[in-house]
């Protein structure tokens, strides 16, 4: 494939592609309005804490990851996607609906309901997301889509977390952000619509509704297949990794480096932007093949760009307490720029990083099992980042700063690495072939 961009235009993927796009776009952009509304303007929304409020709300949009996961995977191998992919967008709608309802009106609990039927929204798309690309998608153009989608999802995150937090500051914010989700989610099902047939691969599968067994099932089944849990290990570390950094960098930009929200969305931006090149560039550089030498690759500069990283804004922080009145983008030197280059490096090695892994479990799970296995990743992944706010909270107790935080886990990312190898030793042999074919 001469480029991955290719694809857009294709029926098979372009549709699916926008579609996908804006889910996740809306999620955040109605997530995003929400939260500042919680954190600016909570008295005409509850007498609770506002800063509670900001931390809790986003429990409510992974909870159903937990409870809904390991049906949604059932329901996308018995179902044809298409057709499902549908009715999540009719859903989502509704939702939006009742959203809007709540900010008209200025109910929390309205808000908070939608906000975790928004959660169930992504629970039910997650593993039709993943699987659909196995079904239409040739073995060596799944790393292009993959990369595309990953791409695509960073940048609406992105786009996304703007326009909400744009929308939350506005004078007539409830009018408006009731307005553009519910715009956002028309416009998704449309799209919807013209995405292709997906046969069901296994139709005759018999839901189970209770989420503790069918994991512990499914939890059993993969673990009997090792390359693929040390994927989905590999992978949710990634989102523990990931969390761990976008969680502080608001603060970071407000009590480290002394600066503005613009300070913020510059680091926000330019990671997410990163990822986007990191996981289109992995189509070129593996050349279309399944190539895990790039996740240690990429695992290795997230660990020398995350130390970095952090050596950077402690100095800057030090910098800065020592000569009050200095400003950011004051500093001598080139801290300002090296730490800007720090992130989007960090960004483009998670592309790099992320992409294989999804590519590795499309292709080496059965057919029949691959919505089952997105879905057990996707409950993975909502446990990792959980505890990534516990090991957060944990370390801040302890006294650590948040440069601190971002050196301890960028070397904790060293012994994933390992893992990784240990578990899997196919991950270092690539890795070696790889840069033993780049070094001729």
């Amino acid at each position: 494939m001469k480029s991955p961009f290719q694809l857009l235009s294709q029926q098979r993927f372009g549709p699916f592609f926008w579609t996908q796009g804006l889910g996740a776009f809306n999620d955040n952009v109605f997530k995003t309005a929400l939260i500042t509304q919680v954190a600016f303007n909570t008295a005409s929304l509850t007498t609770l804490d506002g800063k509670m409020l900001a931390t809790l709300l986003p429990g409510l949009f992974i909870l159903p990851f937990f409870l809904f996961s390991a049906s949604a995977g059932q329901l996308a191998d018995k179902y044809e996607k298409s057709q499902l992919i549908r009715w999540v967008k009719l859903l989502e709608i509704g939702i939006m609906l009742f959203a809007g309802i709540g900010f008209l009106s200025r109910s929390l609990v309205m808000l908070a309901l939608a906000l975790f039927l928004m959660g169930v929204h992504s629970t039910l798309f997650g593993p039709v997301k993943y699987s659909y690309l196995p079904q239409h998608l040739q073995v060596n153009e799944l790393t292009a889509g993959n990369g595309l989608v990953e791409m695509g999802s960073f940048v609406a995150i992105l786009l996304g977390q703007v326009l909400g937090a744009w929308l939350g500051s506005l004078e007539q914010h409830a009018l408006f952000t009731s307005l553009s989700v519910l715009l956002i989610a028309i416009s998704g099902y449309h799209l919807s619509r013209s995405i292709p047939l997906s046969l069901p691969p296994v139709p005759e599968i018999q839901v189970n509704w209770n989420p503790v067994t069918e994991t512990i099932k499914n939890v059993r089944t993969f673990w009997a297949q090792q390359t693929l849990w040390v994927a989905i290990v590999a992978i949710s570390w990634f989102w523990f990794f990931g969390a761990t950094l976008l969680a502080q960098f608001p603060n970071l930009a407000k009590h480290v480096l002394q600066g503005t929200e613009r300070d913020f969305i510059s680091l926000l931006s330019i990671f997410s932007v990163g990822v986007g090149i990191g996981s289109v560039w992995c189509e070129k550089l593996s050349k279309g093949k399944q190539e895990l030498g790039l996740v240690m690759l990429g695992a290795a500069g997230m660990s020398v760009f995350g130390w970095d990283f952090a050596h950077v804004t402690g100095d800057i922080q030090q910098q800065l307490l020592a000569h009050p009145g200095l400003t950011l983008h004051r500093l001598p030197g080139w801290s300002d720029d090296r730490m800007l280059l720090d992130v989007a490096l960090l960004g483009i090695c998670g592309g790099l990083y992320i992409v294989p892994l999804y590519v590795l479990l499309q292709s080496r799970a059965q057919p029949g099992y691959q919505s089952r296995v997105i879905a057990s990743n996707n409950i993975m992944n909502a446990l990792f980042m959980v505890l990534s706010a516990g090991f957060s909270v944990m370390l801040f107790g302890m006294g650590v700063s948040i440069p601190q935080l971002f050196g301890i886990t960028a070397m904790l990312n060293v012994l994933v690495a390992i893992y990784l190898c240990w578990r899997q030793p196919e991950y270092w042999v690539s890795v070696c072939n790889y840069l033993r074919v780049w070094g001729r």
